[in-house]
């Protein structure tokens, strides 16, 4: 998770993306330039902006006659970055909600980031893992109105749900984070072997996502947060 502006400026550069892919594997300067058919000098330029930024580590030194080379590999298997970095321009789902809005659930899904992002930052530090559940799911609806009284039917059930399980007064209880978003699928890119023409008449794919995220503050006390559903 990516939270410093600087080192979010960094990982988006362009060369830099493509040496932190590479490093999925170590190697050094040497072997990335010839990896990606870019100046040895260049390549230790960019390592060592994405070391400084934490991105990239050093795995280890061989010695090969009066010469040491450097092993660098990527600090994870993948990178994200937190609308914390740009917080000053950052989505904020309570400006203006809307559970119709495009921009209010992309928000959510931002502020979703934001969280959980700091909860796996917080117990990376005390090596625990965070107990989090989610459900990634398509429905085809044969029209909006299906559509329509999917929402208010859902609506209902996750009301009821919260309803019956949150207990304000419980003084062990721990906040939880609900979210649930309904978007339309987008359509495959020109060119890609899934684009197709889609005739307005056609039943509409969309994507239901619910993901409901736990605040475990005992596993991550850095990274504790208080959330009411």
């Amino acid at each position: 998770m990516i939270e410093e502006p600087a080192a979010a400026e960094a990982s988006l550069d362009p060369i830099r993306s493509r040496i932190l892919a590479a490093l999925a594997e170590p190697g050094s300067a040497a072997m990335l330039a010839t990896r990606l058919g870019l100046a040895r000098q260049k390549v230790n330029y960019h390592l060592k902006e994405l070391e400084r930024h934490g991105l990239v580590e050093l795995v280890e030194e061989r010695r090969k006659g009066n010469v040491t080379e450097r092993v660098y590999g990527a600090t994870a298997a993948s990178y994200v970055i937190s609308p914390s970095a740009l917080a000053a321009v950052s989505p904020d789902p309570s400006r203006s909600p809307d559970q119709l809005s495009a921009r209010w659930l992309l928000a959510l899904g931002a502020r979703l980031v934001q969280e959980v992002g700091s909860l796996l930052t917080g117990a990376a530090r005390v090596r625990r893992r965070v107990a989090t559940f989610g459900i990634d799911a398509e429905v085809r609806f044969a029209s909006a109105a299906d559509r329509a009284a999917f929402a208010d039917e859902l609506t209902r059930t996750v009301t009821a749900l919260v309803s019956r399980y949150h207990d304000e007064s419980a003084p062990a209880g721990r906040s939880h984070r609900v979210i649930v978003g309904l978007h339309q699928i987008p359509a495959a890119r020109p060119g890609t072997e899934e684009d197709a023409p889609v005739s307005r008449q056609q039943p509409e794919g969309t994507r239901a996502t619910t993901a409901p995220v736990a605040s475990t503050t005992s596993e991550a006390p850095d990274a504790r947060q208080e959330h009411r559903p």
